[in-house]
């Protein structure tokens, strides 16, 4: 059966349904994404796919930027015994963040907060941050640019963040590439379908 037919992936390690999944269907009946979270996006595959090549200390505290559904903070949390904060700016992500974690039996805090309200007392032991499909603005990667900073000025030791490719998210890499020794990393992967995209590695040993 082909991907677009199918209502739940079971792939990574991750149960994950999908937007026609009469459970989600309820689930948007009572609440409804202000944004764009109303479905898993498809780079956060990407980012357990890296996660299950390189590797993750267990205990390491992650933050996933502009989580919406979770399903990248759910991986680090049950694959890889990570301590996971998911940060999104609309409330009614969390509705779906929360049946994942239920349906994977994890759990994972959650965060109501733009990228840029996050500051020491928010980044304070985080060592790891992750996002996926966060960066489709021009405005976003000035955003991010500052927020990235923020982070390794308070102990942040590793960035992960996956897209497509969009514009950017290249000028974003661009930029951490020439500032600080980034890397950027072309990916494919077949399962749970074919995605391609790109991963800026930040590092803070860079």
């Amino acid at each position: 059966m082909g991907h677009f037919h199918k209502k739940e992936i079971f792939c990574y390690g991750v149960h994950a349904l999908l937007s026609r999944h009469h459970e989600i269907r309820i689930l948007k009946r009572l609440h409804a994404p202000h944004r764009f979270g109303f479905r898993v996006w498809t780079s956060s595959w990407l980012l357990m796919d890296f996660f299950k090549r390189h590797g993750l200390p267990a205990g390491t505290h992650v933050m996933e930027l502009g989580c919406g559904w979770g399903l990248a903070g759910i991986y680090c949390t049950k694959m890889h015994q990570a301590v996971v904060t998911g940060v999104d700016i609309d409330p009614e992500v969390f509705f779906y963040l929360r049946h994942h974690s239920e349906i994977n039996t994890v759990n994972m805090a959650t965060m109501n907060m733009g990228f840029e309200e996050l500051g020491p007392e928010q980044l304070k032991n985080v060592k790891v941050l992750i996002g996926a499909d966060i960066c489709f603005w021009d405005t976003m990667a000035e955003t991010l640019k500052r927020l990235i900073h923020r982070a390794f000025d308070e102990g942040v030791q590793l960035v992960v963040l996956a897209d497509p490719g969009r514009q950017p998210f290249d000028r974003l890499c661009e930029y951490f590439t020439a500032k600080m020794g980034a890397e950027i990393l072309n990916c494919a992967i077949e399962q749970p379908y074919a995605i391609q995209g790109r991963i800026l590695k930040i590092s803070s040993f860079a």
